[in-house]
């Protein structure tokens, strides 16, 4: 026997040894810090959180709580994250590609951003695009499971509702807001009446320019030299928030009017009223329709579900009635025991094909077989009429807001519930 021969067995052995060593190095980096129902979470998990957190922190200028604080509350966010997505994958709720994509997308666009733009910069801060896209969908399905489960769980009276709007702090939910946008050409407090009239004969001149259409933004910020604009976007306020230079102007102006100009001890300003909402009356076109659909299915292709749709309206123009084929034939279950009847429906209420052939055909009429995304629909339209939704909207918005309040009450609830229910063992 050789002295490689001899040595072969020992490197063997040793390279198993080192190769044991490793591993159990690895183990001890990473191991489980909790077990949670059939879950776990590993300590390298807990780790990148805390220091995601810690960035994020530093980054905002926060105060760091004691790291023994940091790490115990991540854990329990973790923990919670778990169940979630535990609960998620029992009862089978998924995120589409297409759903993901257009998430992705609008945390793009809150950046200011392509999606191949947002893709480029995380990479360029050494951070995963992929990693970022698994938690955005994490993030989405841990919502649809809340919003699921929180939901069913809330209860608005109309006497909750009534109570709320009657309250001091309703009366100042539904007054109107305004968002104004607000141009000043400074002048100096010892200019002279010609340099003041000079100036406001050059605000004039922008003016006549936005009223005959241009962009107020554009028009403002194309003015310079001695004549040169400061002002902005206020955004949303209410009067009480308002200078009383804008608020005395604001509720006189419509939606894209721009005021004439007005003189104060700091210059000449214009004030352009760019939205408003709120208050008053808000008329609303209304269409009371009903319809007939009939979905494609294995035994029925979407052209003979057509063609069964284009049979229906021949018999209802040869005398039969629409309610009685929409009971027997429609398969939309929430309208068909009605005839059809949809009722009264809003702009925006129905998807786009089908609003866009409800408003091209005329009261007493039937539309010609309509495809959407629910298969192929025939339309009569009953009436048409103006309404004021103001009530409405300000009832509308008083909801939302109670909802709200009681959508975090019951989350909080129903996450410690989980919590309670679950089987979390912290090692």
């Amino acid at each position: 026997m050789t002295i490689r021969q001899l040595l072969l067995p020992l490197l063997a052995a040793a390279t198993l040894l080192l190769s044991l060593q490793s591993r159990a190095q690895m183990e001890m980096l990473d191991q489980v810090v909790a077990i949670v129902d059939d879950d776990v979470i590993m300590a390298s998990e807990l780790r990148e959180r805390v220091q995601s957190i810690t960035q994020t922190l530093q980054t905002r200028g926060a105060e760091l709580p004691p790291e023994d604080v940091l790490i115990r509350e991540t854990l329990d966010r973790l923990i919670l994250e778990s169940l979630q997505l535990q609960l998620a994958q029992r009862v089978g709720v998924r995120i589409s590609d297409a759903q993901l994509n257009a998430a992705m997308e609008r945390v793009a666009a809150q950046n200011r951003m392509s999606l191949e733009e947002f893709r480029q910069a995380l990479e360029a801060q050494g951070e995963s695009f992929t990693a970022m896209r698994e938690q955005v969908r994490r993030e989405m399905l841990i919502q649809q499971v809340q919003r699921g489960n929180v939901n069913q769980r809330i209860q608005l009276s109309e006497q909750e509702v009534e109570n709320f709007l009657e309250s001091s702090e309703g009366q100042k939910l539904v007054q109107p807001e305004y968002r104004v946008l607000h141009a000043l050409l400074p002048l100096d407090s010892e200019a002279s009446e010609v340099e003041v009239q000079a100036a406001r004969e050059h605000v004039q001149s922008l003016l006549r320019r936005i009223r005959a259409g241009e962009d107020f933004g554009e028009v403002v910020s194309a003015s310079g030299g001695e004549y040169t604009f400061t002002g902005g976007d206020l955004g949303w306020r209410k009067l009480e928030d308002m200078p009383s230079l804008f608020a005395d102007v604001a509720p006189e102006l419509d939606k894209g009017e721009t005021s004439d100009p007005i003189r104060s001890p700091s210059g000449w300003h214009l004030v352009h009223m760019a939205d408003r909402q709120g208050g008053g009356e808000q008329i609303v076109s209304q269409t009371r329709v009903r319809h007939i659909l009939i979905r494609p299915s294995e035994i029925l292709t979407p052209e003979e579900a057509r063609e069964k749709v284009a049979e229906l309206k021949s018999r209802i123009e040869a005398g039969e009635d629409f309610a009685e084929l929409a009971r027997e034939h429609s398969e939309d279950i929430g309208s068909a025991t009605e005839g059809g009847d949809l009722g009264w429906t809003m702009p925006g209420q129905m998807v786009p094909e089908f609003e866009a052939a409800m408003n091209d055909t005329p009261v007493g009429e039937l539309s010609e077989p309509v495809r959407s995304q629910f298969g192929w629909h025939l339309l009569e339209v009953l009436e048409r009429r103006e309404q004021d939704m103001s009530q409405q909207a300000m009832k509308n918005r008083a909801m939302e807001v109670l909802h709200q309040r009681k959508y975090e009450e019951e989350l909080d609830a129903w996450l410690r519930k989980l919590r309670d229910e679950a089987f979390v063992d912290i090692k």
